[in-house]
């Protein structure tokens, strides 16, 4: 039996467990109700809520809100499930198990049994016996976000949803549950090409209001990260990521969150720090679930994000050995688990970004592209596969990884992923100006590579992208530094210093710019 399969049959037991995405609406068994799983009865932070279902069927709301607020999946859509087998007229139980089925909710698109899934639920909120008009609002929000699901795109309701919170916020301003929902549903609504940040500014206003009235709210500090894990707000996060790991301890997201804001900021030790616990927490957390993965990080998905913010932080204080030893055994995995696709993301810009960042080009080049069904993921190790051979002087080697990427990038236009054809179509772009290069076009290398730049300054990174592969105005400083033009290069690695501070190869790349154009002082720096 190949590795690979090893790792398939151990994992497959983990994967039916993990993914809340196969989370039928039929109950959950006792087994499956929080507080008799391990590690789901800790400390998520405290909610308030109030339902007109039971006493007892309120404690066990609060208890699952608390962890979809986290994304604790597949907790969150288990307690929901449960809660609604043992009281079944409990409308807002239903809205639990329909708002549990967005993993994720600021990644779609979602799959369409999960959205189906939804939806059935909301109808069954909706049948269940009338309670309060408050309740019946709410339930009617979530609705704009399944409605139609079959023949709506995303993006429309998603932008209905938005709107229908905002009704719900406006409606109950006394509601900070509503305000708290309104400020996410705003983020998942988010342009990542409107650099006016109008909607996280909006967002961020929200949770700064709900912060002062519920500070211990581990959906509050939560979505402040997310709201302000960008380069020009990151300094207004910092407050809640140093608070969020401490207000929902036993939330391996919890955990990670804060290394949103640290690696936007360049702050790598906290970074580091923050990714460490996070792998730790999922590692036991989900060995516990199932045992035959205990002890082996590398067969469980959700560590897979934390792996390359780890290993990006790793590279930028340049502790290559450390990075080289954290990603040893993941290194056996060739396909990892489809759940959702940031985690392949992660996985494969790991490996990617190891390479390029120690400038190991031949090694690029020979990277193998695991087998994922996300083709935003695949690209990746084709355009560190196209980079590296091209940087080793072998056109010809990237030629077909280049290919390789024009054809994702036109399957993600097809499926209407537009934010990830363009990602790919920067990839592919920059392969192609270094390849330029290398057979001697200069200026063609050079108008390509300029060309990656300004496309990629047009839009954010993404929530599953949090840092650039390589950023593209760094790329463009050492092309600039190989063709003999130090002072235009020194430009660029300061203009790349300001969206990604304190890299590692824009340091050094600005400091060799320097002393070749003679700036002493700015080389000194």
């Amino acid at each position: 039996m190949s590795v690979h399969q090893t790792i398939r049959k151990a994992l497959r037991p983990a994967l039916l467990a993990s993914a809340c995405a196969l989370l039928p609406l039929a109950p959950a068994p006792a087994a499956a109700q929080p507080h008799q799983q391990h590690g789901d009865a800790g400390n998520f932070g405290r909610v308030h809520f109030p339902t007109s279902c039971s006493p007892q069927a309120q404690e066990r709301f609060h208890h699952a809100l608390a962890m979809l607020h986290s994304f604790h999946f597949p907790a969150t859509g288990q307690a929901f499930a449960a809660l609604a087998e043992a009281e079944p007229d409990c409308a807002m139980a239903w809205w639990g198990v329909a708002v549990s089925q967005r993993l994720n909710p600021l990644v779609p698109p979602f799959p369409p049994a999960a959205l189906q899934r939804g939806w059935q639920a909301i109808e069954r909120a909706r049948a269940a016996p009338p309670r309060t008009e408050r309740e019946r609002d709410w339930i009617e929000a979530l609705a704009a976000f399944f409605q139609d699901h079959e023949r709506v795109d995303q993006r429309t309701r998603t932008l209905a949803y938005e709107a229908a919170m905002e009704r719900l916020a406006a409606k109950y301003p006394d509601d900070d549950e509503a305000q708290i929902f309104y400020a996410l549903a705003i983020n998942e609504a988010v342009d990542l090409s409107d650099k006016t940040y109008a909607r996280q500014r909006k967002a961020g206003e929200i949770l700064e209001r709900a912060d002062a009235r519920v500070p211990n709210h581990p959906g509050v500090v939560h979505y402040l990260v997310h709201t302000y894990d960008f380069a020009p707000l990151a300094e207004r996060g910092l407050p809640a990521a140093r608070r969020y790991a401490a207000i929902a301890p036993a939330s391996g997201h919890a955990l990670h969150m804060p290394s949103h804001v640290f690696s936007t900021l360049g702050l790598w030790k906290e970074a580091i720090a923050a990714d460490r616990a996070a792998i730790a927490s999922y590692t036991a957390y989900f060995g516990r679930l199932d045992p035959r993965v205990a002890g082996k990080p590398e067969l469980i998905a959700r560590n897979y994000h934390s792996v390359d913010f780890l290993t990006n932080a790793h590279m930028q204080m340049a502790q290559d050995k450390a990075a080289a030893e954290l990603l040893a055994p993941y290194r056996a995995v060739s396909e990892p688990p489809p759940l959702i696709y940031p985690f392949h993301t992660g996985f494969n810009a790991a490996f990617v970004r190891h390479a390029l960042d120690r400038g190991a080009w031949a090694e690029a080049a020979a990277l193998p592209v695991p087998k994922t069904p996300y083709p935003m993921a695949e690209a990746i190790p084709w355009f560190g596969k196209a980079l590296g051979a091209a940087r080793s002087g072998d056109p010809a080697a990237a030629k077909p990884s280049v290919e390789r990427l024009r054809e994702l990038r036109g399957r993600l236009a097809e499926s209407r992923e537009p934010y990830w054809a363009e990602q790919a179509q920067i990839q592919e772009t920059a392969a192609t100006a270094w390849i330029s290069l290398a057979e001697g076009r200069r200026d063609e290398a050079l108008r390509l590579m300029r060309a990656a730049a300004d496309l990629e300054d047009r839009t954010e990174k993404h929530i599953a992208m949090e840092n650039r592969l390589s950023p593209m105005r760094e790329l463009l400083g050492e092309r600039l530094l190989e063709t003999g033009d130090p002072a235009a290069a020194l430009r660029e690695f300061e203009a790349s210093l300001k969206a990604a501070p304190n890299r590692y190869r824009s340091f050094a790349g600005a400091a060799k710019a320097a002393e070749r154009s003679g700036d002493r002082g700015a080389a000194r720096l």
